[in-house]
């Protein structure tokens, strides 16, 4: 399975992206993250995910599930996380940081 986020909006507009393959994960991060989304149901969410009060210089969130499910990808405003996504963002954005100290 790999996972790709990619961030955009905020004030300076600059693009983020970060992807993480349980291949190159310990067996037990692996299971993490395929436990991450399977409870974030993600394959079961909507593509676009708007927030109803969208507001200036928010992040956007492009978030992509390859696996043998085939691939799934939501596009998710920050105002509008569901918490269980927002569990697997944050699970994500570790993971790039412990990678790049690493």
């Amino acid at each position: 399975m790999r996972v790709t986020v990619e961030r955009s909006g905020g004030i300076a507009g600059i693009r983020k992206s970060s992807s993480v393959s349980t291949d190159q994960l310990a067996p037990e991060a692996a299971q993490r993250l395929s436990d991450l989304v399977k409870s974030a149901g993600f394959h079961e969410l909507a593509p676009v995910i708007r927030s109803a009060q969208p507001g200036a210089d928010r992040f956007q969130y492009k978030i992509t599930v390859e696996s043998e499910n085939g691939s799934h990808t939501v596009l998710v405003d920050e105002g509008a996380m569901p918490p269980s996504l927002q569990l697997l963002l944050n699970w994500i954005k570790d993971s790039a940081r412990t990678r790049a100290s690493g």
